[in-house]
């Protein structure tokens, strides 16, 4: 299928079938996400593989989305609560040794990041990270597609719960967002055999020349 297709195929399920995702599946969406655009290159999220069948299931208490519990596989997205000088010199290390270069080649990267990343609140830096969360989504949900490997984008949940059911604060995180993969029930999902509606593109796009 060209990316078009693949496209107008996918759509957020509603209600999954009981097959489940092959690992080797899941693993090329994660490491389609791990290639994800990102701003700095740092990486500001993190991303947990949920199989524990009770914390989904407690999730799933306080969420009107019954995909938690029914997907195959459920991926949250945790943002950084905060950035400080240890998480940027953990990408400088990382960058350094990837592409074999001294650290000290990056020494005025690392100051213009610690300046400009540094000077802001950690609120306002953990809503630049939940955006870096988003866009990883997206290349997820369009990795997954072309698989043929279905999944919904998901924001109601309590993300207090999940924060606590994961320890995340311990590791200067907060979840943000959820994504489920799994194929659809064609029979039970009402969206299933729905047209995909979109705007014109002439009504989206305004070209200025």
């Amino acid at each position: 299928m060209d990316l078009i297709n693949v496209l107008n195929w996918r759509y957020a399920v509603k209600k999954f079938n009981k097959e489940k995702v092959s690992e080797k599946n899941v693993s090329q969406i994660i490491s389609a996400i791990s290639l994800s655009a990102s701003s700095t290159g740092i990486q500001p999220y993190r991303i947990f593989v949920i199989s524990n069948k009770d914390i989904r299931q407690e999730l799933a208490k306080e969420s009107f989305n019954p995909q938690i519990t029914e997907a195959s596989h459920l991926l949250a997205f945790a943002a950084f609560d905060s950035v400080t000088k240890e998480r940027i010199a953990n990408l400088i290390q990382l960058m350094a040794s990837e592409r074999g270069i001294p650290e000290d080649n990056l020494e005025d990267y690392k100051n213009t990041l610690e300046f400009h990343l540094l000077g802001r609140t950690n609120e306002e830096n953990f809503i630049w990270s939940s955006k870096q969360a988003y866009i990883a989504l997206g290349t997820g949900l369009i990795a997954a597609a072309n698989l043929k490997v279905d999944a919904t984008p998901m924001e109601g949940f309590n993300t207090e719960k999940l924060d606590d059911l994961l320890n995340l604060k311990e590791q200067g995180l907060r979840s943000v967002l959820l994504m489920a993969l799994g194929y659809r029930d064609a029979e039970k999902d009402f969206l299933a055999n729905q047209k995909k509606v979109r705007l014109p593109i002439s009504d989206l796009v305004v070209e200025i020349g």
